[in-house]
Parts: structure tokens; sequence; C-alpha cells
């Protein structure tokens, strides 16, 4: 599940996909990940029979109550690709402090994780680096924006760790949101082509488009 930006933000997508099957479940146009909306739509596929065993999602706190509250007997798995992108873009490419380097070391090990023993190891690393570093760093007053982004990427791992490894114990679990990235960029392609779609026109163009183009 993962939801995009069109028109400089000022609508969004949302889609579901089934990667397995490489096809899309459902996708809507005019509303944003997290909002009420959302809800809605969701709980509307519900009453059509959807039940998923697992649901990859980018993180956002408010997709994954939602998901806890309509599907609580899904996994939650969260995608490694954002867990990366973000971790290492607030660790900064070349970083001074030791801790953070250490840190930026785990970020990129995510990805690679194939492995019951792979994981367990980036584990016992993470929290080694979390036992000898975690206190410090939270009651770190420093405002700088460099050590405020470092104290976020500590968070993000922190709070994404129960839901990295769900794809190790269910191969039908993805890692990430890879095939429905794909597919928005595809879209957005066609969409662009439109440029003089009436703004009363679009949502009747995505519905079909959804409908239409399932892969």
């Amino acid at each position: 599940m993962d939801g995009s930006y069109l028109e400089g933000r000022k609508q969004a997508i949302i889609g579901l996909a089934d990667p397995t099957h490489n096809c899309l479940v459902a996708g809507i146009y005019g509303i944003k990940e997290g909002e009420a909306r959302m809800y809605d739509f969701c709980r509307t596929l519900t009453g059509e029979g959807l039940s998923p065993r697992s649901v990859t999602i980018d993180g956002l706190w408010q997709v994954h109550t939602m998901i806890n509250t309509i599907w609580p007997a899904a996994t939650v798995q969260r995608c490694l690709v954002h867990i990366q992108r973000q971790g290492l873009a607030w660790c900064r490419h070349q970083p001074k402090r030791e801790e953070t380097r250490q840190l930026r070391r785990l970020f990129t090990r995510i990805m690679n994780i194939t492995t019951p023993d792979q994981r367990d190891r980036f584990l016992a690393d993470w929290q080694a680096w979390e036992a000898a570093n975690g206190e410090v760093i939270a009651a770190c007053q420093d405002l700088g924006w460099i050590v405020r982004d470092f104290k976020k990427a500590r968070i993000l791992l922190l709070r994404a760790q129960p839901y990295l490894f769900g794809y190790l114990d269910d191969n039908h679990i993805p890692a990430s949101t890879n095939w429905l990235e794909s597919y928005f960029s595809r879209l957005k392609a066609r969409y662009r082509q439109h440029r003089g779609l009436a703004a009363h026109h679009r949502k009747n163009y995505f519905a079909w488009y959804f409908h239409l183009c399932k892969k």
C-alpha cells in the first residue's frame, strides 16, 4: 500500500497492489495517506471481501494505525527502500561523528538481508549500537539541524525494528513498495499526456485507469 502526489502535491493517489500476482488490487484519486477518507476507502474494500495477510507500507503512523484497526490479523511490513533512503539521508553521505558513521553502515545493510542469520546479526549489531549510544543521543541538547536529523535516523530504526523482517518468515510478503512505485511512474507518464484534462474529469480518468490498467 502506498500513495503518491500529483500536480505539485495538490492532489494524491492511493494504491493497493498484489506484487505476487503483479496486479493492482484497487486505487483511488483525490485522497492522501492517513486521512479519514482512506479509512473509508479501505473499509469499503473490506466489505467487498479484501482481507490481506500482510500489508507493506512506507511507515506513516496513521496508515499503520488504520491497518491495525481494519485488518488486525495482517502482518505489517515496513518498506525497506523507504527506511534505507530516509536513514541514509538523515545520516548524511560523509558524517563526521563515529556513532553516525556506525548507524549509517547499519542502514546500508538493510536491503541485503535475505536470511535469518543475517537478520540476527543485524539486530544484534543494532541493539549493541543502541545500548552504547541511544540514551546519550536522546539526551543531547544540541539544537543544530545535523544533530536533529541524526536523532530522527535513530528513532526511525528504533520504531521500525519490529516490522522490518516479516518477509523472511513469509516469502509472499514484499519487502518494499517498489511495485507500486513503478506503477505510479507509468500512470503519471500517461497522465502528463493529458495536459488539458479538466479538473472535473480527473476523478473519472483515474477511476478508469485503475480499472483498465491493473499491471
